[in-house]
C-alpha cells in the first residue's frame, strides 16, 4: 500500500492522507484493491456482481471516518466502479473519497464512478471528494463521477466536491432526494485551465415537509477551457432551497451557468443566483500596491475565491 512516491503524493492531494489511514478504509489503485480495513462499526466488502464495494455503517456510529480514495498510475486504464453506502440511523460520520490520476503516457486514463448513499433517519454525513490530475504524457485524464443520495427523515449530508487541477474532461452528475426535515448542503469548487472541459449536472429534490437544500458553486475558468453548470432545485412540499453559482472567467475561457428552480407546492420557498465575471481591477491594484506582482495578485485572489 502506498508503495511509491507518486502513490503517496496523489493520496495526500486527494484525501489528505499521510501514511496508513486511521479507521475504516479502502484504497483502490489501478483497478485493484491496494489496502482495506473495516472497523467494529464500519464494514467494507467487495461487490460480487460488478466492480466496487459496499460500505455498511451501523446505527449509532459517531465520530468515525471512512477513506475510500482511488488512484490511477497507468496510462490507457479505463474503469467503471460502483460504491454503495448504507448508513444506519443516528450516525455522525465522515466519508473521504477522491480520485487522482498520474498519466505519463499517450493513452487516455479514465475513472467513472457511481456512489449511491442511503442515509438513515437523523444521521449526519460529511462527504468530501477531490479530483486531481498530473503527469507529463499527452494522454487524457478523465473523470465522470455520479453521486445519488437518499436522505430519510431528519438526515443531513454536507457534500464538498473539489476539482483541484489537471483533469482534462469531467462530467459530474449529482442527485439528492430529501425526506421530511432532511437537509442537503453541497459546496462545489472547480478550476479548469488549458483546453479542459467540465460539466456539472445537479438536481436536489425536496420531497419532504420542512426539507432544505443549499448549493454553493464556485469556479474559475482559465485559458481556453470551458465549463457548464446546471443546478436544479425542485420543491415538492413545504421546504426551502437556495442555489448560488459564482464564477471567474479569464483569458479565452467560456462559462455557462443555468440554475433552475421548480416549485410544485405553494409553500415551497426557492431562490437562485448566478454571477460570472472577471477579476476586478481594483482588487489587483490593491494587492500590487502591497508588493505583489500581477501574477501573484491573481493567484492570491483565486485561492481566496476557491477556498
Amino acid at each position: 500500500m502506498m508503495d511509491t512516491a507518486i502513490d503517496r503524493e496523489l493520496l495526500e492531494k486527494i484525501a489528505d492522507l499521510l501514511g496508513k489511514p486511521v479507521g475504516a478504509f479502502n484504497i483502490r489503485k489501478d483497478s485493484g484493491c491496494d489496502g482495506r480495513q473495516s472497523t467494529e462499526h464500519i464494514q467494507i466488502t467487495s461487490k460480487e456482481d460488478k466492480p466496487g464495494i459496499d460500505i455498511r455503517i451501523q446505527p449509532g456510529t459517531v465520530g468515525e471516518t471512512c477513506h475510500i480514495p482511488v488512484i490511477i498510475t497507468k496510462s490507457g486504464l479505463s474503469e467503471m466502479v460502483y460504491n454503495d453506502f448504507y448508513v444506519g440511523e443516528n450516525c455522525d460520520v465522515d466519508i473521504v473519497a477522491g480520485c487522482g490520476i498520474h498519466n505519463c503516457g499517450d493513452q487516455e486514463s479514465r475513472h467513472d464512478g457511481v456512489h449511491t448513499f442511503y442515509i438513515g433517519k437523523h444521521s449526519h454525513v460529511r462527504y468530501t471528494e477531490k479530483h486531481y490530475g498530473e503527469g507529463t504524457g499527452t494522454g487524457g485524464r478523465v473523470m465522470n463521477p455520479q453521486t445519488v443520495v437518499y436522505l430519510e427523515e431528519g438526515a443531513t449530508i454536507q457534500m464538498e466536491t473539489v476539482q483541484i487541477r489537471g483533469i482534462d474532461s469531467t462530467k459530474r452528475d449529482t442527485k439528492i432526494v430529501c425526506g421530511p426535515g432532511a437537509e442537503a448542503i453541497i459546496t462545489e469548487r472547480l478550476l479548469t485551465h488549458g483546453d479542459q472541459t467540465a460539466e456539472s449536472d445537479m438536481e436536489i429534490i425536496l420531497d419532504g415537509e420542512d426539507s432544505k437544500g443549499r448549493v454553493i458553486s464556485r469556479s474559475v475558468a482559465q485559458d481556453e477551457s470551458s465549463q457548464v453548470f446546471y443546478p436544479r432545485m425542485v420543491g415538492n412540499a413545504k421546504c426551502f432551497g437556495h442555489v448560488q453559482c459564482d464564477s471567474i472567467i479569464m483569458g479565452g475561457a467560456k462559462i455557462k451557468s443555468i440554475p433552475a428552480i421548480t416549485a410544485n407546492c405553494m409553500e415551497a420557498q426557492l431562490i437562485h443566483e448566478a454571477a460570472i465575471g472577471k477579476i476586478a481591477g481594483d482588487q489587483l491594484l490593491k494587492l500590487e500596491t502591497l508588493g505583489l506582482t500581477e501574477e501573484e495578485a491573481e493567484d492570491c485572489i483565486l485561492q481566496g475565491f476557491l477556498a
